[in-house]
């Protein structure tokens, strides 16, 4: 998770893709597994065997027995997918709690997966950029994937990433409706970082608009920790938020469940992200910004295995060598609504949105605002109005009408927050 190389670079690519889950800092909170002796970064399961003689396997930033979060959540999806392609779950090589501001420890990581006969390997963090695209050379007979970067070559390293700035909308409108019910407009947002990423601010400035469309006088407040994966300070940035703010509703960009559980404490709501959070906020947490991983993972597998031991194959069996999907490929969504603490009519909202999404016909980043009728037999009719996407500076952005921002921008080099984002 190391700081963004440049935003000029990272425009002049225009298969970029910024960090997620990735950052400056990275350090890990996690204990690793329970019962393990090894220190960070040398917890590695072994392979039993499977249905097959292919191996999978991953570096991971946390712990792969997290029970929500970022890590948790890859981690589930490249077990359902190896599930999925007959390969058992329990081959799969896994080295976890590796700092991502830390390049030798993963070399050493990669090292130790590829000696334990991975054909493929997974990095999910940002900061394993630079060790994955050497190790891509060193190894050339082992496929690299690394997840949230933008470097790749055309034989067997490639990248991925997801529009989940289409599930923040979501999110954004269970918060703006919760907090038109609280009669609140203040809504908290706990970020790893901001303006430092593309894929943090853009993932900001969806859930602003998804808030406004249902709460057009909804203001998020932006606590920035400067971390990915640091609980304690995820936990008192939601807490400044209650305490600064009277924030009735805490979303978040950051790793654990940590907000979610800080918004229960307070009798507040909450927007998670990468996992489903109900479980552990059950009575604030109203959706999440969720990632499928396994829809990519079993695309990538089996497009592995279909190279029959060429490794120099793989971007070509992937179609290219950056994966970038969204709601219309099921690689994001927003978690199933808890309707027994959201707002009335939030669900139908979302379903009605999520599917105009889908269908192509209109994206978060236009010219185009979204508002909504609701009926007394709560059906949803949405209202488009024209009118010019504005950053909190007072320039426009995209002008009344106009299409949505590029991929390129929202992957690479958004640097700026949107009307009613306020950091600090």
């Amino acid at each position: 998770m190391k700081k963004f190389l440049a935003l000029a670079l990272a425009a002049a690519m225009s298969l970029s893709l910024v960090a997620c889950g990735g950052g400056k800092d990275g350090a890990s909170s996690s204990t690793g597994n329970p019962g393990s002796a090894s220190k960070p970064g040398t917890d590695v399961s072994t392979p039993v065997g499977g249905d097959s003689d292919f191996k999978v396997g991953a570096v991971y930033i946390t712990s792969q027995n997290d029970t929500a979060g970022y890590t948790f959540q890859h981690h589930n999806g490249i077990t359902t997918a190896m599930k999925n392609l007959g390969l058992d779950p329990a081959s799969l090589i896994v080295v976890d709690n590796v700092p991502d501001n830390d390049d030798t420890a993963v070399e050493a990581a990669i090292d130790t997966v590829v000696n334990q006969g991975a054909d493929i390997v997974f990095g999910i963090s940002f900061g394993y950029i630079q060790p994955m695209n050497d190790k891509a050379e060193e190894y050339a007979d082992v496929i690299f994937s690394h997840g949230t970067g933008y470097m790749a070559n055309d034989t067997n390293f490639n990248n991925y990433f997801g529009r989940i700035y289409q599930a923040r909308y979501l999110a954004g409108i269970a918060a703006g409706m919760k907090s038109l019910e609280e009669g609140n407009n203040n809504i908290g947002y706990v970020a790893a970082f901001n303006l430092d990423y593309a894929e943090t601010c853009s993932g900001i400035n969806a859930f602003a608009l998804g808030a406004q469309s249902a709460n057009p006088d909804a203001v998020v407040h932006v606590n920035v920790i400067n971390a990915w994966g640091d609980e304690a300070l995820e936990k008192q940035a939601a807490q400044a938020l209650i305490d600064a703010y009277n924030c009735c509703v805490i979303s978040q960009h950051c790793d654990s469940a940590q907000p979610q559980l800080v918004a229960a404490q307070n009798n507040v709501f909450g927007c998670g992200y990468n996992s489903d959070m109900t479980e552990q906020a059950p009575t604030a947490h109203l959706t999440a910004a969720i990632w499928h991983w396994n829809v990519y993972y079993e695309t990538a597998i089996k497009a592995a295995m279909d190279c029959n031991g060429d490794a120099s194959k793989f971007v070509e069996n992937m179609g290219g060598n950056a994966y970038y999907a969204g709601l219309a490929e099921g690689f994001v969504d927003a978690s199933p609504l808890n309707e027994s603490v959201a707002a009335p009519n939030t669900k139908a909202v979302m379903d009605a949105v999520r599917e105009l999404i889908i269908s192509g016909e209109w994206d978060v980043f236009s010219g185009v605002k979204l508002s909504y009728n609701i009926s007394e037999d709560g059906k949803v009719e949405i209202v488009k109005t024209d009118a010019p996407l504005m950053d909190n500076q007072g320039n426009e952005i995209v002008p009344a009408g106009g299409p949505s921002v590029d991929d390129g921008v929202i992957k690479g080099s958004m640097n700026y927050n949107v009307a009613g984002v306020i950091e600090g």
